[in-house]
């Protein structure tokens, strides 16, 4: 399957040497392979991606899970110990222009295949790396996880109100943010090498990204002595309606309390002492929610929508993952792809959300079989090895 024509797309002629596996290097990787990359994905014999197996008695191409990271990529399956093979790869990663794993710390150096050794092949590779918490430190033996990373950043414990239990973001944020802090320094290091002439090695944790996610918040820790929580907002919530929830967010205005009550057919309540100021609206949050909570329970959430937007006020409804699916504005937006299989399975994706007037993405390599293009790559390493023997 080739749709598309990649020689147009900005990342064409730029090969990627893939190791990564599960989510945040496959996240990575997919957006570089999205824009014209050739990313060859370097897979353990016999298993290949544990994501390959991710809520599937058996591994497969056709897993959701799997295929939801890896369009647009070829698969070699390697038996890592297998010196011969090994060879192959470093004949590969000496013709790349870029190396991306994702192993725990220390793994690509048992290997042989740390950045030194790397760079010693190719000088010109940029060389990344994600881990969990950093390739050295107290924390770089443990394994990396996405919610680890949530857990020891602070991530878990933000939440709307301190009576909710703590609890597991249930989308991989971490992994997410980390594999596109891994893409933005691939390209800086690129865009760097266009410049000098050489590669060079970038890291990403998950834990860093996690850090990094949260900095306004660390910056009033560590600056103002203070805390700020952005659910927390006394004019922000998430209100039950007769016909499901919708979420409101009552700021950017002089006085969204007086825009809020006009939407709502309340008494203008920001002329009383108690919801004044916003230090009032924190003390009396709770009795501030319960009159919103009272009026909003009291009609549809298409009424109380359209009354909020005619006061300008940011609201919004609360969808689940099926509804925004097929919501008009993700249709119009081209946010699925679809696709068909060789095996005439259909393919439905979500898109990149990355749109460029000169270059537009797709599928136009279906996510392979394990092992589907060792042939044709290890060929290509072999006449590397030849050419440079000769």
């Amino acid at each position: 399957m080739n749709t598309h024509d990649t020689t147009k797309l900005p990342l064409a002629g730029v090969r990627v040497i893939d190791f990564t596996q599960v989510m945040m290097g496959p996240v990575c990787t997919q957006m570089l392979a999205d824009h014209g990359a050739d990313v060859i994905k370097i897979e353990r014999k016999g298993a290949g991606d544990l994501s390959r197996s991710t809520f599937a008695p058996v591994a497969g191409h056709d897993n959701p899970i799997f295929c939801s990271l890896n369009r647009n990529k070829r698969s070699v399956e390697i038996d890592l110990r297998d010196a011969a093979q090994m060879d192959l790869v470093k004949a590969l990663i000496a013709d790349a222009d870029v190396v991306v794993s994702n192993f725990r710390a220390g793994v690509m150096e048992r290997l042989g295949l740390s950045y030194e050794e790397c760079r010693q092949l190719n000088p010109r590779i940029v060389y990344a790396i994600g881990t969990g918490f950093g390739e050295t430190g107290p924390y770089a033996h443990k394994g990396g996880q996405d919610v680890l990373a949530q857990a020891m950043t602070g991530v878990m414990a933000r939440r709307a109100d301190d009576d909710i239990p703590v609890s597991i973001y249930p989308t991989a944020l971490a992994d997410y943010t980390a594999g596109m802090h891994l893409v933005q320094g691939i390209l800086f290091a690129l865009l760097q090498r266009e410049r000098t002439g050489e590669g060079q090695k970038i890291a990403v944790s998950l834990y860093n990204s996690m850090l990094a996610m949260q900095m306004q918040e660390a910056a009033m820790i560590m600056m103002a002595d203070s805390e700020v929580n952005w659910a927390a907002m006394p004019l922000s919530g998430v209100f039950q309606t007769t016909t499901g929830p919708l979420v409101l967010v009552g700021a950017f205005k002089p006085n969204p309390l007086r825009d809020i009550c006009a939407a709502l057919d309340l008494p203008d309540l920001s002329q009383e002492a108690r919801f004044s100021n916003l230090e009032q609206q924190f003390a009396h949050k709770a009795e501030l929610h319960g009159i919103l909570r009272s009026r909003f329970a009291s009609d549809t959430r298409d009424h109380w929508l359209v009354r909020l937007e005619a006061q300008d006020l940011l609201s919004a409804p609360v969808r689940d993952m099926r509804e925004a699916l097929v919501d008009p504005q993700t249709l119009h937006n081209e946010m699925i792809l679809e696709g068909a299989a060789a095996d005439g399975r259909a393919l439905r994706f979500v898109a990149s959300p990355i749109r460029m007037s000169g270059a537009a993405t797709g599928i136009h390599r279906e996510p392979p079989r394990l092992g589907e293009h060792t042939q044709e790559v290890l060929a290509q390493a072999r006449a590397l090895l030849a050419g440079a023997a000769a």
